[in-house]
């Protein structure tokens, strides 16, 4: 490692150069220059590198061998420091850019209020930055930085990774200004079977749901969702509390409830992390189970399965049975490979929600 750096139009020289200097001009070996300084060889050279930074410790013993101050060469090393400091500011402001360039400013302008800034990139990086509460957007390209990716690590993209991280922070840091109670299971298992009443009420579930997991200690988070994300829900633990959010790109009847019970399902079984697209595993089976028996009871989806019938009509039948949106039935069906997708005949049994997602 040099003693020095030049980056740009400056040069950032480390207090090692000065003191080889002196010792080159002492006629001293840099061991019997170690001796006379009362430190080791090895540690003379290692500052005399560069590797090592200049301590107050040995500032003082080479202004009482030198006739310099300590300030001196404590001064000396701080503006090295800075001047590093500023070398990898730049560096890392540079891969920010390439960071931020997965993103579209739009989404964090219109949802979360950040200024209008056309064309000023730097600027709308240190907005997004300070929005989301980190010292630099590189973190958000490791993988688990905001919370466990479960199984589906090995098939995204870095701008998938990005994306999800970003919504984690999000969907934390609102969980961090929300008041809740303390988690309790025994209450959130009430919760959740409230929120199985409220499948057919399609204005006012959101609120009802959120306040009523609130006071279990759930802190129910709906987020508009980042084109590319991939990512489907999340639940991590924020202090005494839960995080538990669902981006709002499955906000349809057949959708949306599953989504939300599999990431109750993991809460459950005491597994957080960020649910993608397509995952599979153990703990993926169990949430899975955990929300199509919940959702739907299983003798009773077993009987309704027999009679083979799965038009508009009896499909909306057996939801009101058992007492759910008929969208819950419908994409039972066809995760179930019962009916078709495009199956146009049952396009009214699916409800779109409009929800105030913030």
């Amino acid at each position: 490692m040099s003693n020095y750096i030049e980056y740009d139009d400056k040069i950032a020289f480390h207090p090692g150069y000065y003191i080889k200097e002196i010792v080159e001009d002492s006629g001293l070996t840099q061991e019997d220059f170690a001796k006379r300084l009362d430190t080791t060889p090895k540690n003379l050279s290692l500052l005399i590198r560069g590797e090592q930074s200049l301590s107050i410790d040995i500032a003082m013993k080479l202004s009482r061998m030198i006739g310099t101050s300590v300030s001196y060469w404590l001064n000396l090393q701080n503006a090295y420091d800075a001047l590093i400091a500023e070398f990898k500011s730049k560096e890392e402001l540079a891969q920010e850019r390439v960071i931020f360039s997965f993103l579209d400013y739009k989404y964090f302008r219109e949802h979360f209020g950040l200024p209008d800034l056309p064309r000023k990139i730097d600027e709308q990086i240190v907005y997004v930055r300070n929005f989301l509460n980190v010292s630099t957007l590189t973190v958000l390209k490791k993988r688990d930085m905001a919370v466990n990716f479960r199984s589906a690590t090995g098939e995204l993209a870095e701008a998938n990774i990005i994306k999800a991280n970003i919504m984690v922070q999000i969907a934390t840091n609102i969980a961090l200004k929300t008041e809740a109670s303390k988690f309790n299971k025994t209450l959130f298992e009430e919760a959740v079977r409230y929120a199985l009443t409220l499948t057919k009420n399609h204005s006012t579930f959101y609120p009802l749901i959120r306040e009523a997991f609130a006071k279990a200690g759930v802190i129910f988070v709906i987020l508009p969702n980042i084109s590319g994300s991939k990512i489907n829900g999340a639940t991590k633990k924020v202090g005494n509390n839960i995080m538990l959010m669902v981006n709002d790109r499955r906000l349809n009847s057949d959708t949306f409830w599953f989504t939300l019970f599999h990431e109750i399902g993991h809460i459950m079984n005491g597994d957080y992390g960020i649910s993608f697209d397509a995952e599979s595993g153990e703990q993926e089976e169990i949430a899975d189970k955990y929300a199509e028996n919940m959702l739907i009871p299983y003798e009773l989806y077993r009987k309704f399965i027999e009679e083979n019938r799965f038009d508009v009509q009896s499909i909306s039948i057996f939801a009101k049975k058992i007492d759910r949106d008929p969208g819950i039935v419908l994409g039972r069906l066809l995760n179930d490979g019962k009916v078709a997708y495009n199956d146009w005949t049952l396009t009214s049994l699916r409800h779109k929600y409009r929800v105030k997602t913030l």
